[in-house]
Protein backbone atom coordinates (compact mmCIF):
# COMPACT_ATOMS: atom_id res chain seq x y z
CA UNK A 1 0.00 0.00 0.00
CA UNK A 2 2.80 2.27 0.93
CA UNK A 3 4.32 1.06 -2.31
CA UNK A 4 1.67 1.94 -4.72
CA UNK A 5 0.92 5.59 -2.76
CA UNK A 6 4.36 6.68 -3.30
CA UNK A 7 4.11 5.85 -7.27
CA UNK A 8 0.93 8.18 -7.22
CA UNK A 9 2.95 11.01 -5.36
CA UNK A 10 5.89 10.44 -8.02
CA UNK A 11 3.44 10.98 -10.77
CA UNK A 12 1.62 13.91 -9.09
CA UNK A 13 5.21 15.87 -8.44
CA UNK A 14 6.21 14.70 -12.05
CA UNK A 15 2.89 15.98 -13.63
CA UNK A 16 3.38 19.49 -11.46
CA UNK A 17 6.74 19.72 -13.19
CA UNK A 18 5.35 19.10 -16.70
CA UNK A 19 2.55 21.81 -16.08
CA UNK A 20 5.09 24.30 -14.69
CA UNK A 21 7.07 24.13 -17.84
CA UNK A 22 4.31 23.97 -20.21
CA UNK A 23 3.43 27.24 -18.23
CA UNK A 24 6.90 28.85 -18.60
CA UNK A 25 6.77 28.04 -22.62
CA UNK A 26 3.42 29.85 -22.79
CA UNK A 27 4.21 32.45 -20.97
CA UNK A 28 8.00 32.91 -23.12
CA UNK A 29 6.15 32.58 -26.12
CA UNK A 30 3.42 35.42 -25.33
CA UNK A 31 6.99 37.27 -24.40
CA UNK A 32 8.05 36.67 -27.80
CA UNK A 33 4.90 37.62 -29.73
CA UNK A 34 4.93 40.86 -27.57
CA UNK A 35 8.44 41.74 -27.95
CA UNK A 36 7.57 41.31 -31.45
CA UNK A 37 4.71 43.94 -31.73
CA UNK A 38 6.91 46.52 -29.46
CA UNK A 39 9.37 46.51 -32.65
CA UNK A 40 6.81 47.95 -35.30
CA UNK A 41 6.99 51.57 -34.43
CA UNK A 42 3.31 53.51 -34.36
CA UNK A 43 3.31 56.25 -37.90
CA UNK A 44 0.60 58.20 -39.11
CA UNK A 45 0.05 58.40 -42.81
CA UNK A 46 -1.84 59.78 -45.48
CA UNK A 47 -2.92 58.65 -49.13
CA UNK A 48 -1.32 60.15 -51.98
CA UNK A 49 -3.66 62.10 -54.27
CA UNK A 50 -3.75 64.01 -57.25
CA UNK A 51 -4.67 67.20 -56.80
CA UNK A 52 -5.24 70.94 -58.32
CA UNK A 53 -2.54 73.50 -56.59
CA UNK A 54 -3.61 76.86 -56.16
CA UNK A 55 -3.20 79.17 -59.28
CA UNK A 56 -0.94 81.60 -56.89
CA UNK A 57 2.16 80.57 -56.55
CA UNK A 58 4.59 82.26 -53.98
CA UNK A 59 8.07 82.09 -53.59
CA UNK A 60 10.76 84.68 -51.47
CA UNK A 61 12.98 86.45 -52.66
CA UNK A 62 15.58 89.74 -52.34
CA UNK A 63 15.11 92.89 -53.27
CA UNK A 64 17.94 94.70 -55.17
CA UNK A 65 18.32 98.36 -56.45
CA UNK A 66 17.25 98.56 -60.22
CA UNK A 67 20.57 100.05 -60.98
CA UNK A 68 23.75 99.96 -59.00
CA UNK A 69 27.14 101.39 -59.79
CA UNK A 70 30.76 101.18 -58.65
CA UNK A 71 32.38 104.75 -59.50
CA UNK A 72 35.81 105.21 -60.17
CA UNK A 73 38.42 107.15 -60.88
CA UNK A 74 39.94 107.45 -64.67
CA UNK A 75 43.05 109.26 -63.78
CA UNK A 76 45.12 109.29 -60.74
CA UNK A 77 46.49 111.91 -58.51
CA UNK A 78 45.67 113.40 -54.78
CA UNK A 79 42.45 114.37 -53.73
CA UNK A 80 41.49 117.89 -52.91
CA UNK A 81 37.70 117.98 -53.02
CA UNK A 82 35.22 115.57 -51.72
CA UNK A 83 31.79 116.54 -52.19
CA UNK A 84 29.41 113.81 -50.91
CA UNK A 85 28.87 111.59 -48.05
CA UNK A 86 27.30 108.18 -46.93
CA UNK A 87 23.28 108.45 -47.29
CA UNK A 88 23.35 111.71 -49.88
CA UNK A 89 20.93 111.52 -53.07
CA UNK A 90 23.29 112.64 -55.97
CA UNK A 91 22.06 113.82 -59.59
CA UNK A 92 23.54 112.20 -62.31
CA UNK A 93 25.96 114.57 -63.83
CA UNK A 94 26.79 115.47 -60.26
CA UNK A 95 31.20 116.60 -59.34
CA UNK A 96 31.79 113.80 -56.13
CA UNK A 97 35.30 114.16 -56.34
CA UNK A 98 38.05 116.35 -57.69
CA UNK A 99 41.92 115.43 -57.98
CA UNK A 100 44.36 117.82 -58.20
CA UNK A 101 44.30 119.22 -61.59
CA UNK A 102 47.38 121.59 -61.88
CA UNK A 103 49.56 119.57 -64.31
CA UNK A 104 46.34 118.99 -66.42
CA UNK A 105 45.82 122.53 -66.65
CA UNK A 106 49.09 123.08 -67.81
CA UNK A 107 48.75 120.37 -70.15
CA UNK A 108 45.81 122.24 -71.78
CA UNK A 109 47.26 125.12 -72.09
CA UNK A 110 50.13 123.77 -73.42
CA UNK A 111 48.38 121.68 -76.32
CA UNK A 112 46.02 124.61 -76.96
CA UNK A 113 48.54 126.77 -77.57
CA UNK A 114 50.05 124.26 -80.15
CA UNK A 115 47.00 123.75 -81.61
CA UNK A 116 46.26 127.70 -82.47
CA UNK A 117 49.86 127.88 -83.78
CA UNK A 118 49.28 125.12 -86.06
CA UNK A 119 46.20 126.36 -87.48
CA UNK A 120 47.72 129.73 -88.11
CA UNK A 121 50.28 127.95 -90.22
CA UNK A 122 47.61 125.71 -91.72
CA UNK A 123 45.99 129.16 -92.61
CA UNK A 124 49.28 130.44 -93.47
CA UNK A 125 50.44 127.54 -95.99
CA UNK A 126 46.65 127.29 -98.09
CA UNK A 127 47.39 131.09 -99.06
CA UNK A 128 50.75 129.99 -100.14
CA UNK A 129 49.89 127.37 -101.94
CA UNK A 130 47.51 129.31 -104.06
CA UNK A 131 50.11 131.24 -104.85
CA UNK A 132 52.10 128.09 -105.86
CA UNK A 133 55.11 129.57 -102.98
CA UNK A 134 54.99 126.52 -101.16
CA UNK A 135 55.13 122.76 -102.23
CA UNK A 136 51.95 120.50 -102.15
CA UNK A 137 54.55 118.38 -99.84
CA UNK A 138 54.73 121.05 -97.30
CA UNK A 139 51.12 121.80 -97.48
CA UNK A 140 50.43 118.19 -96.38
CA UNK A 141 52.97 118.56 -93.97
CA UNK A 142 50.90 121.60 -91.86
CA UNK A 143 47.94 119.79 -92.35
CA UNK A 144 48.96 116.61 -90.53
CA UNK A 145 50.49 118.96 -88.00
CA UNK A 146 47.19 120.60 -87.45
CA UNK A 147 45.39 117.37 -87.22
CA UNK A 148 48.04 115.77 -84.61
CA UNK A 149 47.59 119.37 -82.39
CA UNK A 150 43.52 118.85 -82.76
CA UNK A 151 43.89 115.44 -81.40
CA UNK A 152 46.46 116.44 -78.64
CA UNK A 153 44.13 119.15 -77.39
CA UNK A 154 41.06 116.69 -77.22
CA UNK A 155 43.49 114.44 -75.16
CA UNK A 156 44.34 117.63 -72.68
CA UNK A 157 40.36 118.29 -72.48
CA UNK A 158 39.56 114.93 -71.64
CA UNK A 159 42.43 114.49 -69.18
CA UNK A 160 41.71 117.68 -67.28
CA UNK A 161 38.01 116.33 -67.08
CA UNK A 162 38.62 113.18 -65.80
CA UNK A 163 39.90 115.55 -62.95
CA UNK A 164 36.19 115.76 -61.61
CA UNK A 165 34.47 112.39 -61.26
CA UNK A 166 30.61 112.74 -61.78
CA UNK A 167 27.67 110.64 -60.87
CA UNK A 168 26.86 108.36 -63.90
CA UNK A 169 23.01 107.90 -62.60
CA UNK A 170 20.69 109.43 -59.54
CA UNK A 171 20.81 107.70 -57.02
CA UNK A 172 21.87 107.08 -53.20
CA UNK A 173 25.41 106.90 -52.08
CA UNK A 174 25.42 103.68 -49.58
CA UNK A 175 29.49 103.23 -49.81
CA UNK A 176 32.13 106.23 -49.77
CA UNK A 177 35.52 104.45 -50.02
CA UNK A 178 38.06 107.61 -50.08
CA UNK A 179 38.91 110.56 -47.86
CA UNK A 180 40.38 113.99 -48.65
CA UNK A 181 44.30 113.87 -48.93
CA UNK A 182 44.48 110.58 -50.30
CA UNK A 183 46.60 109.38 -53.63
CA UNK A 184 43.87 107.44 -56.01
CA UNK A 185 45.28 105.30 -58.63
CA UNK A 186 43.33 104.61 -62.16
CA UNK A 187 40.52 102.53 -61.65
CA UNK A 188 40.24 103.00 -57.63
CA UNK A 189 36.80 102.53 -56.89
CA UNK A 190 35.26 105.69 -54.49
CA UNK A 191 31.35 105.44 -54.32
CA UNK A 192 29.21 102.77 -54.74
CA UNK A 193 26.02 104.40 -55.86
CA UNK A 194 22.06 102.19 -55.94
CA UNK A 195 19.56 103.88 -58.00
CA UNK A 196 16.23 102.89 -55.53
CA UNK A 197 13.20 104.55 -57.10
CA UNK A 198 12.66 101.21 -59.17
CA UNK A 199 13.54 97.80 -57.78
CA UNK A 200 14.25 94.17 -58.74
CA UNK A 201 13.35 91.45 -56.99
CA UNK A 202 15.20 87.52 -57.86
CA UNK A 203 13.22 84.76 -57.02
CA UNK A 204 14.36 81.15 -58.17
CA UNK A 205 10.98 79.06 -59.96
CA UNK A 206 10.87 75.61 -60.35
CA UNK A 207 11.12 74.52 -63.93
CA UNK A 208 7.67 73.55 -64.19
CA UNK A 209 6.12 76.84 -62.95
CA UNK A 210 8.86 78.73 -64.93
CA UNK A 211 7.41 77.12 -68.12
CA UNK A 212 3.99 78.75 -67.26
CA UNK A 213 5.45 81.93 -66.88
CA UNK A 214 5.83 85.00 -69.63
CA UNK A 215 7.45 87.98 -69.25
CA UNK A 216 5.22 90.78 -68.20
CA UNK A 217 2.69 88.76 -66.22
CA UNK A 218 1.73 90.85 -62.87
CA UNK A 219 2.61 89.74 -59.70
CA UNK A 220 1.70 90.66 -56.16
CA UNK A 221 4.41 91.73 -54.20
CA UNK A 222 4.15 91.85 -49.79
CA UNK A 223 6.44 92.57 -47.46
CA UNK A 224 6.72 92.02 -43.26
CA UNK A 225 7.76 95.35 -42.79
CA UNK A 226 4.27 96.55 -44.20
CA UNK A 227 2.10 94.20 -43.04
CA UNK A 228 -1.48 94.14 -44.92
CA UNK A 229 0.40 95.90 -47.96
CA UNK A 230 0.40 94.61 -51.13
CA UNK A 231 2.78 96.43 -54.36
CA UNK A 232 2.51 95.34 -57.78
CA UNK A 233 5.63 94.79 -60.12
CA UNK A 234 5.75 92.99 -63.35
CA UNK A 235 8.01 89.92 -64.49
CA UNK A 236 10.55 91.09 -66.64
CA UNK A 237 13.27 88.35 -67.29
CA UNK A 238 13.06 84.56 -67.09
CA UNK A 239 16.80 83.26 -67.28
CA UNK A 240 17.37 80.93 -69.74
CA UNK A 241 19.73 78.70 -68.01
CA UNK A 242 18.42 76.63 -65.04
CA UNK A 243 20.66 75.92 -61.88
CA UNK A 244 21.77 72.99 -60.20
CA UNK A 245 18.38 71.90 -58.28
CA UNK A 246 16.67 73.04 -62.29
CA UNK A 247 15.51 76.35 -60.73
CA UNK A 248 15.33 79.02 -63.06
CA UNK A 249 16.06 82.97 -61.22
CA UNK A 250 12.87 85.52 -62.47
CA UNK A 251 13.63 88.82 -62.26
CA UNK A 252 10.68 91.35 -61.33
CA UNK A 253 11.02 94.71 -61.51
CA UNK A 254 8.40 97.12 -59.68
CA UNK A 255 7.97 100.98 -59.55
CA UNK A 256 9.44 102.41 -55.29
CA UNK A 257 6.19 103.44 -52.95
CA UNK A 258 6.55 106.90 -52.04
CA UNK A 259 3.99 106.43 -49.39
CA UNK A 260 5.90 102.70 -47.64
CA UNK A 261 9.25 103.23 -49.13
CA UNK A 262 11.24 100.15 -49.51
CA UNK A 263 14.81 99.50 -49.36
CA UNK A 264 17.72 96.84 -51.17
CA UNK A 265 18.01 93.65 -48.97
CA UNK A 266 14.38 93.67 -47.51
CA UNK A 267 12.46 90.26 -48.05
CA UNK A 268 9.77 90.19 -50.23
CA UNK A 269 6.93 87.64 -51.08
CA UNK A 270 6.26 87.13 -54.46
CA UNK A 271 2.81 86.12 -55.73
CA UNK A 272 2.51 84.33 -58.96
CA UNK A 273 -1.29 85.18 -60.00
CA UNK A 274 -1.47 84.00 -63.64
CA UNK A 275 0.39 80.91 -64.19
CA UNK A 276 -2.02 78.11 -64.58
CA UNK A 277 -1.82 74.55 -62.81
CA UNK A 278 -3.70 71.34 -63.91
CA UNK A 279 -3.88 68.00 -61.39
CA UNK A 280 -0.91 67.00 -60.19
CA UNK A 281 0.25 64.31 -57.78
CA UNK A 282 0.56 66.38 -54.20
CA UNK A 283 1.57 65.16 -50.44
CA UNK A 284 1.87 66.92 -47.55
CA UNK A 285 5.47 68.67 -46.57
CA UNK A 286 5.22 66.89 -43.41
CA UNK A 287 5.98 63.51 -45.03
CA UNK A 288 9.29 64.80 -46.53
CA UNK A 289 12.46 63.15 -45.52
CA UNK A 290 15.88 65.29 -45.96
CA UNK A 291 16.77 67.76 -47.81
CA UNK A 292 14.82 69.68 -50.96
CA UNK A 293 17.32 68.75 -52.73
CA UNK A 294 17.38 64.95 -52.20
CA UNK A 295 13.31 64.73 -51.35
CA UNK A 296 12.48 60.86 -49.64
CA UNK A 297 9.16 60.14 -48.26
CA UNK A 298 8.46 56.85 -46.09
CA UNK A 299 5.85 54.55 -48.51
CA UNK A 300 4.39 51.84 -46.44
CA UNK A 301 4.35 48.43 -48.16
CA UNK A 302 2.88 45.70 -46.10
CA UNK A 303 3.32 47.42 -42.92
CA UNK A 304 7.33 47.75 -44.26
CA UNK A 305 8.13 51.19 -44.76
CA UNK A 306 9.88 51.37 -47.48
CA UNK A 307 12.47 54.74 -48.29
CA UNK A 308 11.95 56.13 -51.94
CA UNK A 309 13.25 59.03 -53.55
CA UNK A 310 10.97 61.35 -55.35
CA UNK A 311 11.33 64.65 -57.29
CA UNK A 312 9.22 67.53 -56.09
CA UNK A 313 7.94 70.51 -57.66
CA UNK A 314 6.32 73.52 -56.60
CA UNK A 315 5.65 74.14 -52.80
CA UNK A 316 2.35 75.74 -52.13
CA UNK A 317 0.98 76.05 -48.42
CA UNK A 318 1.62 72.83 -46.47
CA UNK A 319 1.82 70.79 -50.00
CA UNK A 320 4.09 69.93 -51.48
CA UNK A 321 4.69 68.73 -55.68
CA UNK A 322 5.83 65.58 -56.86
CA UNK A 323 7.14 65.22 -60.48
CA UNK A 324 8.24 61.01 -60.02
CA UNK A 325 8.48 58.80 -57.85
CA UNK A 326 5.13 58.27 -56.34
CA UNK A 327 1.64 56.76 -57.29
CA UNK A 328 -2.23 58.04 -56.45
CA UNK A 329 -3.02 55.50 -53.40
CA UNK A 330 0.36 54.38 -51.65
CA UNK A 331 0.42 55.89 -48.46
CA UNK A 332 3.25 58.15 -47.49
CA UNK A 333 4.28 58.57 -43.35
CA UNK A 334 3.75 61.72 -42.10
CA UNK A 335 4.63 61.61 -38.91
CA UNK A 336 7.03 59.07 -36.78
CA UNK A 337 9.91 59.34 -39.75
CA UNK A 338 12.70 59.94 -37.04
CA UNK A 339 12.56 56.35 -35.60
CA UNK A 340 12.45 54.95 -39.33
CA UNK A 341 14.68 53.08 -41.33
CA UNK A 342 14.01 51.63 -44.58
CA UNK A 343 12.40 48.34 -44.23
CA UNK A 344 10.88 49.11 -40.74
CA UNK A 345 8.26 47.54 -39.51
CA UNK A 346 5.11 50.06 -38.69
CA UNK A 347 2.04 49.89 -37.40
CA UNK A 348 -0.39 52.24 -38.66
CA UNK A 349 -2.21 54.51 -35.83
CA UNK A 350 -5.39 56.24 -37.11
CA UNK A 351 -6.00 59.58 -36.00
Amino acid sequence: MKKIFAIIIVAAVIALIVFILMMNKSKRESKLKAGEISNAYPVLVTPVKADRLSDTLSLVGIISPFSEVTVGSETMGRVTGLYFDVGNRVGKGKTLVKVDDEVRVASLDNAQANFDKAKKDLERYEGLLNTQSITEVQYEQAKLVYAQTESALRIAARQLSDTRINSPLSGIVTQRMIEKGSVIAQGTPVAIIVNIDKLKIRVNVPEREAFRMKVGDNVDITTEIYPGVTFYGKIMNINSKADEAHNYIVEISMPNSKINPLKAGMFARVYFKEIQSGNTIVIPRSSLVGSVRSPQVFVIENNIARLRNIVTGAEVGTLLEVLDGLTPGENVVTSGQVNLKDSTSVTIVKE
